[in-house]
């Protein structure tokens, strides 16, 4: 994914501004894909300076009226040609995943806490996508572009469903676990304080 393309794929969509845009990342693409305001202007200039969109001229110019956008025959070619082309699946990497495996060698202390503040994230999160889900596809909606804008949602919903269940489940065994580095058998505490270990 790439934000030219996401950004070409909100203008075939819609035309619009850079700040309507800003707008409609905020409520949608940007939930897989997100970009800053900044971001997306600079990126509206170089697809411009490429011939991919223009600006489309105002009926009645207005100072300060905002430049809108349209996506030309050469961005929808190459938003096609992107989009036919082949991918592999990216690596996954996360923050939280490696302070877990951290964790597992210096002590717990501080991130269960943290853990419990993912999981109601996550569930509000979730919260949010099935209300859209219910706004925005009702039963009987099923026209092609509708059920792969569905299809990308439902993607959200199952992970963070997975996230919601995964997270339950590391916090009811954290009772088990060690919550400080002193907690670890005395031969891994070796240097935890900053030595060696050694007198």
């Amino acid at each position: 994914m790439s934000l030219p393309h996401a950004i070409l794929t909100a203008l075939v969509e819609k035309p619009s501004s850079g700040l309507e845009l800003t707008r409609r990342f905020d409520r949608s693409i940007g939930y897989f894909w997100s970009a800053t305001h900044q971001q997306i202007y600079r990126e509206l200039g170089k697809l411009e300076a490429e011939g991919y969109i223009r600006a489309l001229t105002a009926e009645q110019p207005a100072r300060g009226q905002k430049k809108s956008y349209e996506v030309l025959p050469e961005g929808r070619a190459e938003l096609a040609r992107w989009t036919a082309e082949s991918q592999d699946p990216k690596p996954h990497r996360d923050a939280l995943l490696l302070r877990l495996r951290a964790a597992a060698v210096v002590g717990t202390r501080g991130i269960e806490g943290d853990l419990r503040r993912h999981l109601k994230l996550h569930r509000l999160q979730l919260a949010e996508y099935e209300e859209i889900e219910k706004r925005d596809f009702p039963l009987g909606k099923d026209d092609p572009q509708t059920r792969l804008q569905h299809l990308v949602l439902r993607a959200g919903i199952e992970l963070e469903t997975f996230w919601e269940r995964w997270l339950t489940q590391a916090l009811e065994g954290f009772t088990a676990l060690p919550s400080t580095a002193t907690d670890l058998p005395e031969d891994e505490r070796a240097g935890t304080d900053g030595t060696d270990g050694t007198a």
